[in-house]
């Protein structure tokens, strides 16, 4: 198949358009839905300066999702001194795994003279996720462990380093997994959080949210209402097509997928989306594009309404973060890890 804008050989047929593109036009068209992306949700401050830039913190795990992410905006930001950019990788000490994905970002970072900031369970919270699957003392999928110790991780470094955003590599099928399972769970509330979490543009959202991304298991929620906002400038872009451009443009990445992977529920969800999207292009696009309209419209419904769907919240009296409880749930894990 040639390119349908310039005759050369095509590398992709995007379905869902129709498209067949050739390597340049390909990439252009990923970094152009990134870049309409970071425009229309206001991404960069427009009161940031050179004095006073922007800083963004973003989660670097060496696969590649982030990576590309990494690329395109360092690509875009770099030369602007209006914005600050700080590459934060989690090593949750995973054997023959995370070890070979570190080296991806710190070569990564290295090409790109990007600081980069490297944090582990073993050093924060005294374990590794090795241990904690052979344990597993809450009878739990991997996942649902590390994703509330890599979020805790992730959120108190990003505040640590005064972020004004915290980035995250999620691209359209993950997102659209997460709108699915919240409408099939039912839960409105969580729909509207989402809004103002991390998919509505900077300017109308309402400060102070929190939402779950769905990164820590089936079902979990964090109590945090307090955290720096998250921005998903790859949501646009499927994930086949984030791996093309990460081969296409030779960036390094680790493409393993982690050994403890287990995600149940996600796994049903992700392989209904597939099946829909075989039979019917553009599926994705358009449950995404329907559920950030109705995110919108109920987060707007639920400021109206005067309830937010925040708990009464305080400290946790083991480490201080925010929680609706006496002990936040990443202390409670630890605390079940280090009885058995």
């Amino acid at each position: 198949m040639d390119c349908d804008k310039c005759g050369a050989d095509a590398v992709m047929h995007a379905a869902y358009s129709g498209a067949h593109l050739c390597e340049d036009h390909f990439c252009r068209s990923v970094e152009k839905r990134v870049r309409r992306r970071i425009r229309e949700d206001v991404l960069l401050d427009p009161d940031a300066t050179p004095e006073e830039p922007d800083r963004w913190v973003i989660g670097l795990s060496g696969g590649k999702d982030s990576v590309v992410l990494a690329s395109i905006l360092d690509d875009t930001f770099g030369p602007d001194p209006r914005v600050e950019m700080i590459a934060l990788t989690i090593h949750e000490g995973i054997e023959g795994y995370r070890d070979e994905s570190l080296e991806a970002c710190e070569q990564l970072a290295t090409d790109l003279e990007m600081r980069h900031e490297v944090v582990s369970y073993a050093d924060e919270f005294g374990i590794e996720m090795d241990d904690v699957v052979e344990t597993d003392p809450e009878n739990m999928a991997a996942c649902a462990y590390c994703g509330v110790f890599r979020r805790d991780l992730l959120e108190k470094y990003a505040e640590a380093f005064d972020a004004d955003k915290l980035l995250t590599g999620h691209n359209l099928d993950d997102e659209a997994q997460t709108a699915l399972m919240n409408f099939l769970e039912g839960d409105v509330r969580q729909v509207a959080k989402h809004f103002d979490a991390s998919l509505g543009p900077f300017d109308e959202r309402e400060t102070g949210a929190r939402t779950d991304d769905r990164t820590a298991g089936d079902g979990l929620r964090e109590e945090s209402d307090h955290f720096v906002p998250r921005a998903k400038p790859l949501r646009d872009v499927p994930e086949k097509e984030v791996a093309l451009y990460c081969h296409l443009r030779e960036i390094p990445a680790h493409m393993a997928e982690c050994p403890h992977s287990e995600e149940a529920y996600r796994g049903e969800i992700q392989s209904l989306i597939h099946d829909l999207e075989e039979s019917h292009p553009g599926t994705r696009h358009s449950i995404m594009a329907g559920y950030e309209e109705l995110s919108g419209i109920v987060a707007e419904r639920y400021r109206e309404d005067g309830d937010d769907g925040k708990a009464s919240l305080g400290e946790c009296v083991e480490c201080g973060s925010t929680t609706s409880r006496e002990v936040c749930r990443k202390c409670r894990l630890i605390e079940a890890i280090e009885a058995v």
